[in-house]
């Protein structure tokens, strides 16, 4: 079906196997994320395709094709002329994207409305990121992996949290609402950054031919970051959006090399052995002491301690909350590891970085997850070359030094 979709010929609709429990890996980590990390327009049109009618057929509540008018209507950007009382920012979930894209919204929520609540909606290690921000309130909503209809379970809780007629809601491409297909609240309180086609939205013109309304190909080469904040200059008409995140308790600034070879469960991000012990060695010769965060224990927690083995060095090692090890970064004067949380992190707080990005399937998804930061130093890897990646490595700790 992603092969499909890609060829330009999306199928009519999901075989009902795929909306399954037992199908759910291969739902939402090959088609969804396989038509999502290209960041092409015409992909995120088979989506909705797809699945305002997977919605609709899993959950009586919808209407495939009203859901998919709304979300025609909802994915342009368009200026904010209220001022709410209420102001609701979901969470994307995954730990990076709040980071890189939500604490942008965040950042300009709390510019342009400086009497409003603002309150970040999403799970309890997300919000751990921005815990001691006073300025913000927590809505703790849960995410259920699994089926479309587990995951379709969230919507009367989102429905009747944002149900104010004095509130805003801020979905920055959020998987609360399905991408932003679910509808939680009328369409005037609603601003999608559809993050995955902005700048390229699409409209015809009196002979049919279609014209870029947005800055087009000029977005092509930009981060999430960047993107995200153009689209609240252009929503929120807040100037210099920015990433950020505030933790309850910070760690005390020490010397030291924050590790995370974590890859989401995404192996194409890795790189073939030897080079994490490799790696590690590398970076025991600068003399300041090493911390690797374990990740979420099993694999990815014997895969680093085996690296450590094998490259005879000793490190600290992390099993605590992302939240935690985000003080670690924070507090560290370098961060490197694979692309994943952590370089967001770093990037956010002004720490220097080296991120090691392998596994794309296009050049755009490079171009948008890469760090931009200053201080950043990405590595892009178009082919596992082992002593290679170590070449660029040794040269960009040159670089930090």
């Amino acid at each position: 079906m992603l092969a499909q979709c890609l060829a330009g010929d999306p199928p009519s609709a999901l075989p009902p196997a795929l909306l399954e429990e037992a199908c759910a890996p291969a739902l939402f980590s090959i088609l969804v994320e396989g038509l999502a990390d290209r960041f092409e327009p015409a992909l995120c049109d088979a989506y909705v395709r797809l699945f305002s009618s997977a919605i609709a057929q899993t959950a009586g509540d919808f209407d495939a094709a009203a859901l998919e008018a709304r979300y025609q209507r909802v994915r342009r950007p368009r200026a904010v002329t209220v001022e709410p009382r209420h102001v609701f920012v979901l969470s994307r979930v995954t730990l990076g994207a709040d980071v890189a894209v939500t604490s942008v919204l965040l950042d300009a929520a709390k510019r342009r409305f400086p009497s409003a609540r603002i309150v970040f909606v999403g799970p309890h290690k997300n919000y751990e990121l921005f815990a001691g921000d006073t300025r913000l309130e927590h809505a703790p909503v849960e995410y259920q992996r699994g089926s479309l209809r587990g995951r379709l379970a969230v919507w009367s809780e989102l429905s009747a949290l944002c149900d104010a007629a004095d509130a805003l809601v801020l979905d920055p491409d959020s998987r609360l609402t399905q991408l932003g297909l679910l509808p939680i609240c009328p369409d005037e309180r609603y601003h999608l950054f559809e993050s995955r086609a902005y700048g390229a939205y699409r409209s015809r013109d009196r002979q049919g031919a279609v014209a870029d309304s947005n800055a087009g190909n000029a977005t092509n080469g930009q981060s999430l970051p960047e993107l995200a904040a153009s689209w609240v200059r252009e929503t929120l008409q807040v100037e210099g959006g920015r990433s950020y995140l505030s933790l309850a308790t910070p760690a005390p600034t020490q010397p030291g090399i924050t590790v995370s070879l974590g890859v989401g469960e995404n192996p194409a991000k890795r790189l073939p052995d030897p080079f994490e012990e490799k790696l590690l060695t590398l970076l025991a010769t600068t003399g300041l002491p090493l911390t690797i965060d374990k990740g979420a224990g099993g694999e990815e927690a014997a895969r680093v301690k085996e690296a450590c083995r094998r490259a005879g060095i000793a490190a600290t090692f992390w099993e605590g909350s992302f939240g935690g090890f985000a003080a670690l970064i924070a507090a560290s004067s370098l961060y490197v590891g694979y692309d994943s949380a952590g370089q967001h992190v770093a990037a956010a707080t002004g720490v220097p970085l080296i991120s090691i990005f392998a596994g794309f399937p296009a050049p755009r998804m490079f171009d948008r997850w890469r760090p931009t930061t200053p201080t950043a130093h990405v590595i892009r890897v178009d082919h596992p070359d082992v002593e290679a990646t170590l070449a660029q490595v040794r040269e960009a700790l040159a670089r930090v030094a």
